[in-house]
């Protein structure tokens, strides 16, 4: 575990409070590039004073946590409308809707995208995220693709009008 990582695993819990405190749900965090992002979601959509709220509240914690040391921007916002699926649980929520899938063949270390419907969750039996496995259907082809969650490198919606 990176030094960041666990500055961030350690933040987590408190601001998953926050966000759900202000009636959202803490989607992701990531600190890069001295920006600390938060990204909220709730199911009737996450709206600017949602943002501005969730903001105000953490970074006051931010500040009593004394997170702080070195400069760093706070951004708030929602996961945006080709939001990133960052777990089993996402891809579970958005069945149905069109992706691109980046892959890394664990076999012989290609990369490849696949554009397809999110079709299956396949919950691993150990229980493990990382052994889930993921279906995705070309909807042009018909072309099945499974994957296990593990050999994912990104995952994230497309924009469909």
């Amino acid at each position: 575990m990176t030094q960041t990582t666990s500055r961030i695993a350690g933040l987590q819990p408190e601001l998953e409070q926050i966000a759900a405190a202000n009636g959202c749900e803490l989607v992701h965090v990531e600190l890069k590039g001295g920006v600390l992002r938060l990204i909220l979601d709730k199911p009737d959509g996450v709206t600017l004073a949602d943002c501005e709220v969730v903001a105000k509240h953490s970074s006051a914690w931010l500040d009593v946590a004394d997170f702080g040391k070195s400069r760093y921007v706070l951004e708030v916002s929602s996961p945006g409308l080709d939001r990133e699926l960052y777990k089993p649980a996402d891809v579970a929520r958005f069945l149905g809707k069109l992706a691109r899938v980046a892959i890394l063949d664990p076999e012989n270390g290609k990369k490849r995208t696949v554009i397809g419907r999110l079709h299956e969750l396949q919950p691993a039996e150990s229980g493990a995220d990382g052994d889930a496995k993921v279906v995705v259907t070309d909807d042009k082809t018909g072309e099945r693709t499974e994957v296990l969650w593990k050999d994912i490198r990104n995952a994230r919606l497309e924009i469909e009008l």
